[in-house]
């Protein structure tokens, strides 16, 4: 599938950016938007953002002055279909479908005919139910699971066979995770099941597969260990060592909001190994935050381990996801670096330390380094995260060494050419300060 976001009037008239794997595309009157539009004081520094993930577009409007129109009427925030028409001041884009056959490069603009999507009745896994779906043919197959057995699942998980389940770990925006034992070894695993939220094509589920597989490879004593995956009805799941203790983010819930100097300081220097490891590798986790850092043990002898490792982009790239923000990372949203937001398939290892930056922010204080709180809305904290300067950490914890301070903030800087170049490095200098 492909989408092609056509400008029909504005500076930019006659460009076509074409996306064909999922993306975000910002337009606004700051130099990093995609759509630049500095002359049109209609527009805000960062006015709006789409999240793109053929064949679903989203448009969310990032508290602009003047608004966001679609069709002529304004939005907050829109699913958008073919046709579509988005405005701001002079400019103008259409969003066209298309089955993404016609050989295209982002930015390119092309004058052939983009043939339609087919629209085909899709049946639930689960109980039967009939919608409708786009579709490259008629011929290709795909598999749905409709909304209310996706949310039951979530509650009232199907048993994975060759596994006993024994309970439920947690829930999130994809699934849940469950404490089950393997039927042949009577060994304790974790499994993560994934509820695609569209229909999934066959090719992008083997995709989905294959990246799964790949990312197995990691063996670390800092990662947790990925050992099968598979598809029941529907669902897919994947199946991890049981770390058994709490996430990083439950522990320090326990603990009144965050944790004692010396054991943020393991967590994360434990954290910045595995991911030196698996950035030399050529792995970047996308998703890193204090719920994704398993913690086995107390005290001095605690063990952390990251998990998801990859999860993030295989998701939302199979189209399991709908859009790129919307799904599992939005209660997560604030962990993520500008450039993530900005470029979210082109990614490197310094968004990860960024995100890991944060972690640590959060759990030394209990906070996090914006201004910005549970209860804020998702266009103000991407607006944050795009605009706001982050809060020096000394500020909220005049305890902590001066020296361990900078390491973290220097770690948040907006810019990425600014921050450690590589998670060795900030773990060298931390292992200094302390």
């Amino acid at each position: 599938m492909q989408i092609d976001l056509r400008v029909l009037a504005g500076p930019y008239k006659g460009r076509v950016f074409t996306f064909t794997q999922s993306d975000t595309f910002l337009i606004g009157r700051t130099k990093d938007a995609h759509l630049y539009l500095p002359e049109d004081k209609f527009f805000s520094r960062h006015h709006c953002l789409l999240e793109i993930n053929p064949p679903h577009c989203f448009l969310r409007d990032l508290g602009s002055t003047n608004g966001t129109f679609v069709n002529g009427q304004k939005v907050t925030e829109a699913f958008l279909n073919n046709g579509d028409q988005i405005q701001g001041g002079e400019s103008v884009l259409r969003v066209e479908v298309s089955t993404g056959t016609i050989e295209a490069i982002a930015g390119v603009t092309s004058d052939q005919p983009a043939t339609r999507p087919t629209v085909v009745t899709v049946e639930c896994l689960n109980c039967g139910r009939r919608e409708q779906a786009q579709a490259t043919s008629s011929e290709e197959h795909l598999t749905f699971l409709c909304e209310d057995c996706r949310q039951e699942m979530k509650t009232a998980p199907q048993p994975i066979p060759g596994y006993d389940m024994v309970r439920i770990l947690g829930q999130g925006g994809m699934g849940c995770v469950m404490l089950a034992r393997n039927q042949q070894t009577g060994a304790p695993v974790a499994i993560k099941t994934l509820l695609p939220e569209f229909a999934v094509t066959d090719k992008a589920m083997r995709r989905f597969m294959r990246e799964m597989d790949v990312a197995a490879a990691l063996k670390h004593p800092h990662i947790v260990e990925f050992i099968d995956r598979g598809v029941h009805n529907g669902v897919v799941y994947l199946v991890t060592e049981f770390v058994d203790g709490a996430d990083a983010a439950k522990l320090a819930d326990a603990r009144g909001g965050w944790l004692p100097q010396r054991e943020t300081l393991t967590i994360i220097l434990q954290s910045l190994e595995a991911l030196s490891y698996a950035h030399a590798q050529g792995y970047i986790h996308r998703d890193i935050k204090d719920q994704n850092i398993l913690i086995r043990g107390t005290g001095p002898n605690l063990s952390a381990k990251i998990t998801d490792f990859g999860l993030a982009k295989s998701f939302t790239q199979s189209g399991m996801s709908g859009v790129t923000v919307a799904g599992e990372m939005a209660g997560t949203l604030a962990y993520m670096p500008p450039e993530q937001l900005k470029n979210f398939r082109d990614v490197k290892p310094q968004s990860d330390i960024y995100a890991l930056g944060m972690t640590a922010y959060s759990l030394f204080t209990g906070k996090l380094a914006l201004n910005i709180g549970r209860q804020t809305s998702m266009p103000e904290t991407i607006k944050a995260i795009f605009e706001q300067p982050t809060i020096p950490l000394r500020e909220r914890a005049p305890h902590l060494p001066q020296a361990v301070c900078e390491i973290i903030d220097r770690a948040l800087v907006k810019d990425p050419s600014e921050r450690w170049q590589s998670a060795q490095a900030m773990r060298n200098a931390l292992l200094h300060a302390v």
